[in-house]
């Protein structure tokens, strides 16, 4: 039996380092188009002003390159005659930056920068992730990391790609949300009545959320094309997708995740207060969980509003421009971008309030406990 759990844990770890070793992989591969370089000399450095009036820094600089046939090879980024620079982004000798080759009308080979190559420190944060949820979950926490591996993958695989062809992303998403409610759950709980109780309190959860958000995108006539990337969805030919059903889809991904942790912590209550004294008739364990629940509600609802204040940081200084479009409060709200941010946090957050009583109920009603339990 020793062995068997071992043997469980040792096939476990190596599928979660397979999982993100095969990311840096691809990444790693080389490509003839776009290659990464070091920065080796700053050839030149010019100032100009901008048509908005901002002061720009362009450079000219010898770049060398880091990996597959660019290895070793010196170009030059000419920086001072391209003046169609989006970022402002000022080198210096050592940086690692990512480079795209692009042949010229004569022929020629034109190297761009595009920007700074940032993933190699990413993955460190990564790494210490890991270690801080394994270090503090031990067994659980890395069952924890397998299903957000799995939850990430389904994601990438499953939903995005289906509505890129031009499936309906509400059902599309659906279905996804319900492979990954069942990975969350049964991965890191375990096959049992917990975890069914879990599944069943979330799935509703997020019919109610799912049927609050179609009902208010409705009635405030949202078209869920409000932010740039949709722009860029558009401009490389993906204008058919339902962007109304994406914002949808948007909104029960979201939930997803902090209906997992709201659920089963107020399962988890009610066992532990049926444990305690089993002696507690249904409706009793209701009432002294259901106190821990809002308790648990007043610190969620304000963590949200600061998770959705942080994200949302740049259309909070919308609110004090004082200009055209947001000459007054309702000028700001009747903004769609703003608009929409207000029914995807006020659906979400119901959403998650309204999965305190029903967890607690189906719990209190339906979770039994041998005298055994501990």
């Amino acid at each position: 039996m020793i062995f068997i759990k071992s043997l469980k844990k040792a096939f476990l770890f190596g599928l979660i380092l397979a999982c993100f070793l095969l990311p840096i992989l691809v990444l790693a591969q080389s490509d003839d188009e776009i290659f990464k370089a070091e920065v080796i000399e700053i050839l030149d450095t010019s100032k100009v002003n901008s048509e908005d009036g901002l002061e720009i820094i362009q450079q000219n600089i010898l770049l060398k390159g880091l990996g597959g046939i660019w290895k070793d090879k010196e170009v030059i980024f000419y920086g001072i005659d391209d003046y169609s620079v989006i970022s402002n982004n000022v080198y210096m000798v050592g940086d690692k930056v990512l480079v795209v080759a692009s042949p010229g009308l004569e022929g020629e080979e034109n190297y761009y920068i595009t920007d700074y190559v940032r993933y190699p420190y990413m993955w460190w944060l990564v790494v210490l992730f890991l270690v801080a949820v394994i270090w503090v979950g031990r067994w659980k926490g890395l069952r924890s990391v397998l299903a957000l591996l799995i939850t990430f993958w389904i994601i990438i695989k499953f939903i995005v790609p289906r509505i890129l062809a031009g499936a309906n992303p509400i059902w599309v998403t659906v279905w996804g949300c319900l492979f990954i409610l069942l990975v969350i759950i049964y991965l890191t709980e375990g096959f049992n009545l917990k975890s069914h109780l879990a599944v069943g309190s979330i799935f509703l959860s997020l019919v109610i959320t799912g049927l609050l958000a179609g009902i208010f995108t409705d009635l405030i006539k949202l078209s869920g094309a409000y932010q740039e990337e949709i722009m860029f969805l558009v401009g490389f030919g993906y204008g058919s997708i339902n962007f109304k059903g994406l914002l949808l889809a948007g909104i029960l991904i979201g939930a997803l995740g902090v209906l997992d942790d709201v659920v089963i912590s107020q399962i988890s209550a009610v066992k532990e207060i049926k444990i305690a004294n089993d002696k507690l008739s249904a409706k009793e364990v209701y009432k002294k969980a259901m106190r821990i629940g809002v308790s648990h509600m007043g610190s969620m609802v304000n963590t949200l509003f600061m998770v959705y204040a942080g994200a949302s940081l740049p259309l909070l200084l919308l609110f004090s421009l004082n200009s055209p479009p947001f000459l007054s409060f309702s000028d700001v709200i009747n903004n769609q971008l703003i608009a929409t941010e207000i029914v995807r946090s006020m659906v979400g957050a119901m959403g998650i309030i309204l999965s305190i009583p029903i967890s607690t109920f189906l719990a209190s009603t339906l979770l039994k406990l041998k005298k055994s339990n501990n």
